[in-house]
């Protein structure tokens, strides 16, 4: 039976007492046991004073949680549980005046139809007071969840372990909490103040606290559920944090959140940043300055150096005019950063340059062969708006003793599940000898220009490029040996020729060419080749000059992606079909 319900019948009763017995002073009542359909009532008491004041106390044995939530419009079905504990009431007249509670919920179970809110064996303990204070109600408490599983979208709790002790006033309308602590195992606690309009529970006010917070119990308690489809979403966390958030008719008002030994790592492998130490205060109206330290970490597996970085922080945007980011053995220079966030979305834009770094790190870094050398590139401007990543002018890169340059970049959901490069790549005079020897394809000496317009990567597969290769103008020293001769040849495709080892040509190691190319169209996974000019055949990929020379032809114009992919594993194996004129 509710504690309201409770005190009307107690009152009704007594009341009924006093009308019948008018010379009585003080009635007082007394039970040992009240019946209920679910719920055992015993040590029942109550007074009332003929001057309208009375008081009772009850205490619940036993009660069914199921039944009794069927009483009330709760947003879940309680579908086991069991309730006990004392409940103290009193009033004047028809009022009531004061309630007091000290209620067990033991082992109970809830869930609802949509199946977003549910929980088993659940233990909670109430201990709360409220007094009537005019046109409000007084009230301060205790509520603890000591043992249980709860899932209550997107939030699962595998052990319920929370707390919160507070005190404040209700009316009709407004609730509020004038001194609140929230704890959380594992996590730590927090302070809170916090003002709800009546009857919407429209958030008015909101001043949150904490101090030496587990970022790791955190992250894998509350944040990760929220950001579980977004980059964030596969992160390991430690150190610890301070927080204060500063909330006004539901809008964000403030923050200003301490890092300390702050260490977080993406679990597939895009970035970690270890031992970070950061200061960063907002206001939404107010001009800030933001710090952050870190020793290390890697992008894209590409290892990071300390680091220290400031920034200006106004409202919903952040600007800094200089960022230096040691990366490998170089440093990636960003100016001119300036980001917004507006309407839910994130804007930036930021110029770069990379200085010389070593190609041998990079490559390994990312997978690919060995290089030598050094890499190093600039950029004028890159912007990023509604998901999306341009660049304004061309990124240049100095490799292979030559320079590529990357223009009409665009890269669309950059971090996230699914992402979509576009770009058109522009390669002159790369040294042939330091690429093959890069790549184990077999000597060569000359020089390479090539063009890869219109790429398109899906996830980062190909899906679309107009590909072409080919000699760079000018005069030097071209020559291919045996090996590069064979690879080349497996991939314009099989056909009927004699090759080296057959022929008087095994007695020479290397060859003279006067030029060479091949290109690539692919569409709908369809790669239609050609090479420097037709042949009766099909087409020339390595054209013959002088003694001893020697021209490689290519026979298949359409080839599937996949079977190209699988004549570059091929080639990579030392299984590879000469085709030789």
């Amino acid at each position: 039976m509710s504690t309201g319900r409770l005190s009307r019948l107690c009152l009704f009763y007594l009341c009924w007492l006093a009308f019948s017995a008018q010379a009585i002073d003080r009635i007082e009542i007394h039970a040992d046991q009240v019946s209920h359909p679910a719920a055992q009532l015993e040590n029942f008491s109550g007074t009332l004073d003929m001057d309208g004041r009375w008081r009772g106390k009850a205490t619940l044995k036993q009660g069914d949680a199921a039944q009794l939530a069927r009483e009330y419009p709760l947003p879940v079905a309680v579908s086991k549980g069991t309730v006990r504990g004392t409940a103290e009431f009193s009033g004047e007249q028809r009022e009531l005046r004061q309630l007091k509670g000290d209620l067990f919920l033991k082992d109970a179970a809830f869930s609802d139809e949509a199946g977003l809110h549910a929980g088993e064996k659940v233990d909670l303990h109430l201990d709360a007071t409220a007094m009537r204070d005019g046109n409000r109600w007084r009230w301060s408490g205790r509520l603890d969840g000591t043992n249980g599983e709860v899932f209550w979208q997107p939030l699962y709790l595998a052990k319920v372990d929370i707390g919160f002790q507070g005190r404040g006033w209700l009316s009709d309308a407004a609730l509020a909490v004038e001194q609140g602590r929230l704890s959380m195992g594992g996590v730590g606690a927090a302070t809170l103040t916090a003002t709800l309009h009546r009857p919407d529970n429209r958030l008015a006010a909101l001043d949150v606290s904490a101090e030496n917070l587990d970022m790791g119990g955190a992250y894998a308690g509350v944040l990760k559920p929220f950001l579980e489809k977004t980059m964030l979403g596969n992160l390991e966390m430690a150190g610890r944090t301070d927080v204060r958030v500063g909330m006004r008719e539901s809008e964000l008002k403030s923050f200003d959140v301490a890092l300390r030994d702050f260490d977080v790592e993406d679990m597939n492998g895009k970035f970690a940043f270890y031992k970070v130490n950061a200061h960063i205060p907002w206001a939404l109206n107010d001009v800030t300055q933001a710090v952050l330290q870190y020793g290390g970490g890697h992008l894209l597996k590409m290892r990071l150096g300390p680091t220290d970085l400031a920034a200006t922080l106004n409202g919903y945007s952040l600007t800094t005019p200089v960022l230096r980011l040691p990366i490998l053995d170089g440093t990636l220079t960003l100016t001119d950063v300036s980001a917004a966030f507006l309407q839910n979305q994130w804007h930036w834009h930021l110029g770069a340059a990379l200085s010389p770094i070593s190609m041998a790190d990079f490559s390994h870094a990312v997978g690919w062969p060995a290089m030598d050398g050094k890499l190093a590139a600039g950029i004028p401007m890159v912007t990023y708006t509604n998901g999306m990543m341009t660049m304004d002018g061309a990124m240049g890169l100095d490799i292979f003793d030559g320079s590529i340059t990357v223009d009409r970049l665009a890269l669309q959901n950059p971090l996230g599940l699914a992402p979509r490069f576009q770009a058109d790549i522009h390669m002159r005079n790369l040294d042939l000898d330091l690429l093959t020897r890069t790549f184990s394809f077999g000597a060569m000496t000359g020089r390479l220009d090539g063009d890869v317009n219109n790429l398109v990567l899906s996830r980062w597969q190909p899906e679309q490029f107009d590909a072409s290769f080919r000699s760079s103008p000018g005069r030097y020293p071209k020559k291919i040996s045996q090996r590069a001769v064979e690879n080349i040849s497996a991939l314009g495709g099989a056909g009927a020729a004699a090759a080296i080892q057959r022929s008087f040509l095994r007695f020479f190691k290397e060859f003279n060419y006067s030029k060479i190319g091949l290109s690539c169209k692919l569409r709908k996974g369809v790669c239609q080749m050609d090479g420097v000019e037709p042949a009766k055949e099909g087409y020339v990929i390595v054209k013959g000059s002088g003694v001893p020379a020697i021209t490689v032809l290519g026979y298949n114009h359409s080839v599937s992606w996949g079977e190209l992919l699988s004549r570059l594993q091929r080639v990579t194996q030392g299984n590879t079909a000469p085709i030789i004129k």
